[in-house]
C-alpha cells in the first residue's frame, strides 16, 4: 500500500549491485517516493550529488574506492555540498558492531541490514522524519547528533564550564 507522501527532491540509491538497486528503488515506490535515482559506482554517485538536490540518500556498504564510510565522512565534511546535511540510510548484509559504529562516526543517520523488506526500510524513514537529529559540527565529527534521545540530567549533575 502506497503512501501519500512523496519526496520533493527525491532519493539517491548508491549500490553496485543494480539488482540491488532497482530493488530497493522498487520498495521506495511502493511507499509513495518517486523521483528516484540509483549510481553503481562513486564516479556517478559524485556526479548525481553535484547535480541534484535530494531528500534522502541510500547507501550500500559494499560500494568501493573509496569505501562506503568514506564516501559519507566526505560528503559531510564538503560544505559546497547541497547534500551535506541530507540523511543517510547505509544498509549491509553482513555489518559487525565495529562496521555500525564507524558507519556512525562518518554521519550515517540510520543503517539497514540485509535483507529487508519495504516495512523496514519504512521505518527508517518514519524514524528519520518523526525524530530528525540536529547537525553537529564538531572536532572529529560531522553529521547528524549521534544521540538518539536526549535526557534531563537536572541543573545538579550539569558540567560547569
Amino acid at each position: 500500500m502506497a503512501s501519500e507522501q512523496t519526496a520533493s527532491k527525491g532519493v539517491l540509491i548508491i549500490d553496485p549491485q543494480t539488482n540491488m538497486a532497482a530493488l530497493v528503488a522498487g520498495m521506495l515506490r511502493s511507499l509513495g517516493r518517486r523521483d528516484i535515482r540509483e549510481a553503481c559506482d562513486v564516479m556517478q554517485a559524485q556526479l548525481h550529488l553535484r547535480r541534484h538536490t535530494f531528500d534522502l540518500i541510500i547507501i550500500d556498504d559494499m560500494i568501493a574506492k573509496p569505501d562506503a564510510v568514506e564516501i559519507v565522512r566526505r560528503l559531510r565534511a564538503d560544505t559546497g555540498n547541497p547534500n551535506r546535511l541530507v540523511p543517510v540510510i547505509m544498509m549491509a548484509a553482513a555489518p559487525d558492531a565495529s562496521r555500525i559504529a564507524a558507519a556512525r562516526d562518518a554521519g550515517v543517520t540510520e543503517f539497514l541490514r540485509k535483507p529487508f523488506a519495504a516495512n523496514h526500510l519504512k521505518m527508517r524513514l518514519d524514524s528519520i522524519a518523526a525524530n530528525p537529529r540536529a547537525f553537529v559540527e564538531a572536532d572529529g565529527y560531522v553529521g547528524p547528533d549521534r544521540r538518539r534521545r536526549s535526557q534531563d540530567v537536572g541543573n545538579a549533575d550539569r558540567r560547569s564550564r
